[in-house]
C-alpha cells in the first residue's frame, strides 16, 4: 500500500528555476504521467502547487517560500494532505538569531547567526532540495549543513544533451546525499536550476521534455543506485574460500518450534555440510565464528514485497533472506534480481507475482494494466511462460473477470491473490477462486461497505472507521471465515501498516518503530513521528483506535479457525517486518509458532522446503545469528550479529554505520584455523 509509491513521490525531492514565469514539471512512474510540480516565483516569493496521484492517492500541497536578501529561505509555509490523507501545516522560519521549525514531529529550533540557511521539509514538495541543490553547487566541496540536522553534500554524476520544448538542455545529473537513508539523484540544467528528479521507477522532469529525458534519467539512477549498492556488496560481503564453523549455537528448529542444545554449524559454499555436537574438531583452512550461545534461525520469509534495490541490502540484514513480491515494475525487478543471484548486490532470494490491474483514473501502474478479460488473460499467460509463482489482481479490475482470470491461471499451475477488486467483497472472490485475500482491511470492508461504494481512493481506508460496529460472531463474518475455511484461502493481513495507519500520532514514534527508532538517522526519525491517515476530529482518531482492535479480534478469530495467516509488510520489509512477527503473538500465536510460520511453513508454501526455511545438512546456507532466545522473547530477532544469505556471511554491525544506521549488537570473533 505504502512505501513504492511514497518513496518515488518524495525521491522527487528538488525543485525549481527560479524565473518569472511558472514553470512546471511532470511525474513519470512506469511511462504514465501521475502529477504535477508548478513552480512559481514573483520577486523573492515562491509559490508551489504539487500534486501527485497514482492508485487513487498521494500528496497534495502548496507551499510559499519567502527568500532573504542571501536568497536562501527566510519564511517557508506548506500546506496539504500527504498521501494518506494526514493534514500538514509545517512552517520554517529564520532570522539572525537562528532557524525554526514546526511540522507533524514537533518543534525544532537551531539558536545562533550561524544555523543553517537551508531546510529539508517533512511533508513538502520538491522545493527544498531545488534550493539546496542550487547552493551548493557554490558552496566548498559542495556540502553544507542543513536543518532540521545533517550535512547535504553532493557530487556530480554525469552530464547529458536534451532537446525539447525549450531546445537544447544540457544537464548534469547530482548525486544529494546526507539527508535520508539513500540519496537522491537530481539533474540541473547549466544554470544550476532544476530539471529532473530521478529513482529507479520514475522522474520528475520539466514539462516539454518528458518523452526525451525520462527513460533516459531513470535508467542513470537506477545504475546510479546499483553502482552505490554493489560497492557495499564488495566490501561487506564476506565468501570465505574454506569450511566456516559457527560454533557454540543452538538452532531454532521450526518443526520442532524449539531450541535445540548447543551445536556447531558448518557452512562450505552455499550449503550447511554439517551439524555437530559443539566442541567439534575444525580441519586446516576452516574459519571460526564464536556463536557464543546464540541462535541460529532460518532466513525469515517477507510475503508481501516491492522490492527495490534500495531496500534489498536492508531486508538481507535484518535476517529477510527470501522474499515474495507482490507487484513491481517487470523490467527494473528483472535486473534487479539478475544482479542478486550473479551477486553483485546483496538481496534476498525473491518470488515473483503478476500483478494485474484494470485500467482507470484510479490504476496503480505497477506490472501490467488491461483495459478488457482477453488482455487480463493474456497477462496471466505471459506471467506464466516467465515462471511467475502467481498471479495478483488488484482494484481497478473488474471482479466480472475474476473466475475466468483466476481459471487461466490455475490451469497454467500458478496460484492467484490480491486484493478484493472495487464494488465487490471477499465472499465473490473466494467462490471465483482465490487462494489467498491481501490486506485485512480488504477482507473485512465487504462486512461493512454498500455495493455502489468505490474502494479505489483513500475510502479504502477511512471506511474502516465502521469496523468497530462489526460482531465478529455475526452470521456474514463466520460466512466468510468458514468459506475460507472450506477452500483453503489464506489471508496476509499485513497488520503492521494498519498498527501505523489506525494508531500511529503525529509527535510520537509510531508504534512499530520504538525499538529501532534511535538507531536511526535523524531525518528518518523524524519521519517516524507522524500520523499515516489523516484525522479531523478526535472522535475520528478513536474510531480508528476501535478499528484497530476489531481488526486483531477478527485475525484472532481466523488463526482459531485454522486459516493460514502469512507475514508480509508492504511497508519495505526490514524493521518493520519484525514489527510484522511481533503483531502475529497478538492473535494468538507463541514467538516460536511466529518463527516457524516465518520460515519453514512459508517454505512450504511456496513450495521451497526441500532447500530453504530450517537448518539441516544439504540445505541452503540461508540463515542469521542473534545473541538471545527468540523463542522466548520475540524481539531478540531485532539484533542481529550476522546473516548468512546464499552462503555470503554479512555483519550488520559494520554495513550500518555505512547507512548512518547505530548498529543493534557487536559482530562475532572471526578467526582462520591454520
Amino acid at each position: 500500500m505504502r512505501f513504492r509509491l511514497i518513496v518515488a513521490a518524495a525521491l522527487a525531492t528538488a525543485a525549481t528555476p527560479l524565473c518569472a514565469k511558472p514553470v512546471e514539471y511532470r511525474m513519470i512512474s512506469d511511462e504514465a504521467d501521475i502529477g504535477h510540480y508548478i513552480v512559481d516565483q514573483q520577486g523573492s516569493t515562491i509559490s508551489v502547487d504539487y500534486d501527485i496521484k497514482q492508485n487513487g492517492r498521494g500528496p497534495t500541497i502548496r507551499e510559499t517560500v519567502t527568500l532573504g536578501n542571501d536568497g536562501a529561505p527566510a519564511d517557508w509555509k506548506i500546506t496539504g494532505r500527504t498521501t494518506f490523507g494526514n493534514a500538514v501545516a509545517e512552517r520554517f522560519s529564520r532570522t539572525s538569531s537562528g532557524a525554526s521549525w514546526t511540522d507533524l514531529a514537533g518543534k525544532g529550533t537551531i539558536k545562533g547567526k550561524e544555523a543553517p540557511r537551508y531546510y529539508i521539509a517533512q511533508n513538502g514538495s520538491v522545493i527544498d532540495i531545488s534550493l539546496l541543490a542550487k547552493a551548493l553547487l557554490k558552496a566548498p566541496g559542495m556540502a553544507m549543513p542543513v536543518a532540521p540536522g545533517g550535512t547535504a553534500t553532493m557530487v556530480a554524476k554525469g552530464t547529458q544533451a536534451f532537446y525539447g520544448a525549450d531546445g537544447k538542455l544540457d544537464v548534469t545529473t547530482y548525486e544529494l546525499s546526507g539527508l535520508a537513508l539513500d540519496p537522491n539523484y537530481i539533474a540541473l540544467d547549466s544554470s544550476g536550476d532544476l530539471f529532473a528528479v530521478a529513482s529507479a521507477d520514475s522522474v520528475l522532469v520539466r514539462k516539454g521534455y518528458e518523452k526525451v529525458a525520462a527513460e533516459p534519467l531513470r535508467i542513470l539512477a537506477e545504475r546510479l543506485g546499483a553502482e552505490r549498492f554493489t560497492t557495499l556488496q564488495k566490501e561487506n560481503a564476506r565468501r570465505y574460500a574454506g569450511p566456516v564453523r559457527i560454533r557454540n549455537v543452538r538452532l531454532f528448529d521450526p518443526a520442532a518450534k524449539a531450541l535445540t542444545e548447543p551445536r556447531d554449524v558448518v557452512v562450505f559454499g552455499n550449503r550447511i555440510t554439517e551439524i555437530a555436537a559443539t566442541g567439534s574438531v575444525a580441519t586446516r583452512g576452516e574459519t571460526n565464528i564464536d556463536g557464543a550461545g546464540g541462535t541460529l534461525v532460518p532466513g525469515l520469509y517477507e510475503m508481501h514485497a516491492h522490492l527495490g534495490q534500495d531496500a534489498a541490502l536492508l531486508n538481507v540484514l535484518a535476517g529477510i533472506t527470501s522474499v515474495r513480491d507482490m507487484g513491481n515494475n517487470d523490467e527494473v525487478l528483472d535486473k534487479l534480481v539478475a544482479r542478486i543471484d550473479a551477486g553483485e548486490l546483496a538481496g534476498p532470494r525473491v518470488t515473483r507475482s503478476g500483478f494485474i490491474e484494470g485500467e482507470s483514473k484510479f490504476s496503480a501502474r505497477n506490472g501490467t494494466v488491461v483495459a478488457t478479460q482477453d488482455e487480463a488473460i493474456a497477462a496471466v499467460r505471459k506471467y506464466a511462460a516467465r515462471g511467475f509463482w502467481q498471479a495478483k489482481l488488484y482494484n481497478s479490475m473488474s471482479p466480472a473477470w475474476a473466475p475466468v482470470v483466476v481459471s487461466e491461471a490455475h490451469r497454467l499451475g500458478m496460484r492467484v491473490a490480491g486484493h478484493v477488486p472495487a464494488f465487490s467483497n471477499a465472499d465473490a472472490m473466494i467462490a471465483a477462486g482465490f487462494d489467498e485475500i491481501t490486506h485485512v482491511n480488504q477482507l473485512m470492508l465487504g462486512w461493512v461497505l454498500n455495493p455502489d461504494e468505490d474502494t479505489r481512493t483513500l475510502f479504502r481506508f477511512t471506511a474502516m472507521r465502521r469496523f468497530p460496529s462489526l460482531d465478529v460472531n455475526s452470521a456474514k463474518v463466520q460466512a466468510t471465515l468458514d468459506s475460507m475455511v472450506a477452500h483453503h484461502v489464506a489471508h496476509e493481513p499485513t497488520i503492521g501498516i494498519h498498527e501505523l495507519g489506525l494508531t500511529a500520532l503525529d509527535g510520537r514514534p509510531n508504534p512499530g518503530a520504538v525499538d529501532y527508532i534511535d538507531h536511526m538517522p535523524p531525518e528518518e526519525q523524524r519521519q517516524l513521528k507522524q500520523a499515516l491517515f489523516g484525522t479531523d476530529t478526535p472522535q475520528q482518531r478513536a474510531e480508528y483506535v476501535a478499528a484497530y482492535a476489531k481488526v486483531l479480534e477478527t485475525l484472532t478469530a481466523m488463526n482459531a479457525k485454522g486459516i493460514l495467516l502469512i507475514p508480509g509488510t508492504d511497508m519495505g520489509g526490514a524493521f518493520t517486518y519484525h514489527r510484522e512477527l511481533e503483531l502475529f503473538t497478538k492473535v494468538g500465536m507463541t514467538p516460536a509458532q511466529v518463527l516457524s510460520r516465518a520460515t519453514l511453513e512459508m517454505a512450504q508454501y511456496l513450495h521451497q522446503d526441500q532447500q530453504l526455511g530450517s537448518l539441516e545438512r544439504g540445505k541452503l546456507a540461508d540463515f542469521f545469528l542473534v545473541p538471545g532466545d527468540p523463542t522466548e522473547d520475540l524481539k531478540a530477532i531485532k539484533a542481529i550479529a550476522m546473516v548468512v544469505k546464499d552462503g555470503a556471511f554479512y555483519f550488520p554491525a559494520e554495513i550500518y554505520p555505512k547507512l548512518g544506521i547505530r548498529p543493534f549488537t557487536p559482530a562475532p570473533k572471526v578467526e582462520m584455523v591454520k
